[in-house]
């Protein structure tokens, strides 16, 4: 994991799905735990969700907080 993947959470939006559109940290975590029982995609889009998967699994996703935008 790179820092800027923790900042990529926030601002880039799932691009497919049933949650087009909302951004990767704000996404359900039963969403999450769906593509860690299906397997996640390929790519940037797959690293993100891999690494919020982790987050909201390990009660970490407070970890985002400061770096949200007012």
């Amino acid at each position: 994991m790179n820092p800027q993947d923790l900042e990529l959470l926030l601002v880039r939006q799932m691009p497919f799905g049933k949650h087009k559109g909302v951004i990767i940290a704000d996404l359900p975590a039963n969403y999450l735990g769906w593509f860690a029982r299906e397997g996640f995609p390929k790519g940037e889009i797959g690293r993100l969700l891999t690494l919020m998967y982790e987050l909201d699994h390990n009660n970490l996703k407070g970890l985002l907080q400061p770096l949200r935008r007012p």
